[in-house]
């Protein structure tokens, strides 16, 4: 069982972000990577649909023999993985944004949080953001669009620059001190999140923590691999394979599939 892959689904190409994580800290776990990037972004789409997407992606990969599933993607952790998890017997790692550190590292008390809509209306999200709401000032901003122009292949665009000036010189106004990213996709954005914020701002995600989480919960059920060759990931998408390739190196072949 421990060669069974690790499958990792996200609304779009964002969570490759969290599949590069994965693979720096568990270079020998064979992993498939499912972007339904043809429904992306999920924020929009209500709780519902979220769910029918999520479950949809999970028979998918549960059909490819994978031992856990890791949901990279916010929006449908925090709308989803409760009924995932007590409908599915595979372990399931989720994605939160990571305001408890954000807020507890802040000096300026204040912390801005940068999401789609879908991850900031959720319960989930609420209940984490109220726990802490009394230690700093938290301020949320919806990225909307952000996913769209990087689905789009336009990451670089004057278009997307804009759309981040926009949404980001508010929170800086207010005085954040750190800046937690949200969802998936936007660490992508860091060259040009580094430009536009000043020096001070930190910014944080969620990746690293996700990828030590999967770690922890495959030695718990004894299913880490025990090969010691560097693994496979099958990457696939019902988007455009040429966008999501241009954020992954050179050796990763991205195929189209139909989901």
């Amino acid at each position: 069982m421990n060669k069974q892959p690790i499958g990792i689904f996200d609304s779009g190409i964002g969570g490759t972000s969290i599949w590069k994580e994965i693979h720096a800290i568990l270079p020998y776990e064979n992993m498939i990577y499912l972007a339904d990037s043809k429904n992306a972004p999920y924020g929009p789409k209500g709780k519902e649909a979220i769910i029918e997407l999520s479950i949809k992606n999970t028979d998918y990969l549960i059909k490819q023999n994978c031992k856990l599933i890791v949901v990279a993607c916010n929006t449908a952790t925090t709308n989803a993985i409760d009924y995932l998890r007590a409908n599915y017997k595979i372990p399931f790692i989720g994605i939160e944004p990571a305001i408890k550190p954000a807020v507890l590292h802040s000096k300026t008390h204040t912390v801005g949080i940068l999401a789609t809509k879908g991850t900031l209306s959720s319960e989930l999200f609420h209940k984490t953001s109220n726990l802490f709401a009394s230690q700093a000032e938290i301020i949320e901003q919806n990225g909307n669009g952000i996913v769209e122009l990087i689905e789009g292949g336009k990451l670089y665009s004057e278009e997307m620059n804009a759309l981040l000036k926009l949404y980001l010189n508010p929170m800086v106004d207010a005085n954040i001190d750190y800046l937690v990213l949200g969802c998936t996709h936007y660490p992508y954005l860091l060259p040009q999140l580094l430009k536009i914020l000043p020096k001070h701002v930190k910014i944080i995600d969620s990746g690293e923590a996700v990828a030590r989480q999967t770690k922890a919960i495959l030695e718990k059920h004894d299913l880490l691999n025990s090969q010691t060759k560097l693994a496979e990931t099958k990457f696939y998408t019902n988007g455009n394979p040429e966008i999501m390739a241009s954020l992954l190196a050179e050796n990763n072949k991205v195929s189209y599939l139909d989901f």
